[in-house]
């Protein structure tokens, strides 16, 4: 009865083994040239260490970080020379005509552009900031074409689970549903034009989570996750942002 019983658990042990195996995602492999990322911060506080250590680990990349108010001379022409994917995690800054023109210059020239966490309302009175990230997060109750908007609301310390929207898109190929410790935010709008990719069921999010789109021909991806060190350690968040990347520069 006993040696049933070890056969059993070593059996079922093995099975577990081999299923957890299977569910692994296949090692990305290497890139021949490193992809340079412009990475900008700047209006909202986060943790520095860990967060920069996502990117100091990221085997895909070079960056270079900046901080707003510096950032927007980075989107002039000869400075991009110097990168090919920008990754954005500001918040509530005001931006010139010029900023504006060399900006939506850059996406023009096909610089790709990965947006994270509060990124989302980065620049809250520039409309065309909402058709380039595919949302509009409200940070004041307002009325948009007669349809009353609320107040967009996070919450902080929330522990609740992402679903992998679409499996088959390169910036969550390879990867299974998981789950965050994060901030959630809620009652922004998403353009139908976006492709989900991450979504939840936790009632104090909105729905999707995470999407990919275009702008003008270049390539974009918005990750709501990305709060603290715990999301900026969990290795699915660094899989999905290192995938995103990849996607944005067409290295996938």
């Amino acid at each position: 009865m006993k040696t049933s019983r070890m056969v059993l658990t070593f059996g079922c042990l093995a099975g577990l083994l081999s299923s957890s195996l299977s569910l692994a995602a296949p090692a990305l492999k290497p890139l021949p040239q490193k992809i340079r990322v412009l990475l900008v911060t700047g209006g909202h506080p986060f943790e520095k260490e860990p967060f920069f250590k996502v990117f100091q680990d990221n085997p895909d990349i070079t960056y270079q970080a900046v901080e707003h108010p510096n950032a927007h001379a980075f989107l002039k022409a000869e400075p991009a020379k110097q990168y090919d994917v920008i990754v954005t995690y500001d918040y509530g800054q005001k931006i010139t005509e010029e900023a504006k023109a060399d900006f939506v210059a850059r996406l023009k020239d096909g610089k790709g552009l990965v947006v994270l966490h509060h990124a989302i309302a980065a620049y809250p009175a520039w409309p065309e900031y909402w058709n380039i990230i595919g949302a509009h997060y409200y940070l004041a109750a307002t009325n948009i074409h007669g349809v009353a908007k609320p107040r967009s609301a996070w919450k902080e310390g929330m522990d609740f689970r992402l679903h992998i929207a679409d499996s088959n898109h390169p910036v969550t190929r390879g990867m299974s549903d998981f789950d965050v410790h994060d901030e959630t935010y809620k009652w922004f709008d998403v353009a139908k034009e976006c492709h989900p990719l991450l979504t939840t069921d936790e009632p104090e999010s909105n729905g999707v989570v995470a999407w990919a789109k275009t702008y003008k021909g270049t390539r974009v991806v918005y990750i709501q996750s990305g709060h603290g060190h715990d999301t900026y350690e969990n290795p699915n968040y660094q899989q999905l942002l290192r995938q995103a990347i990849r996607w944005t520069a067409r290295k996938n």
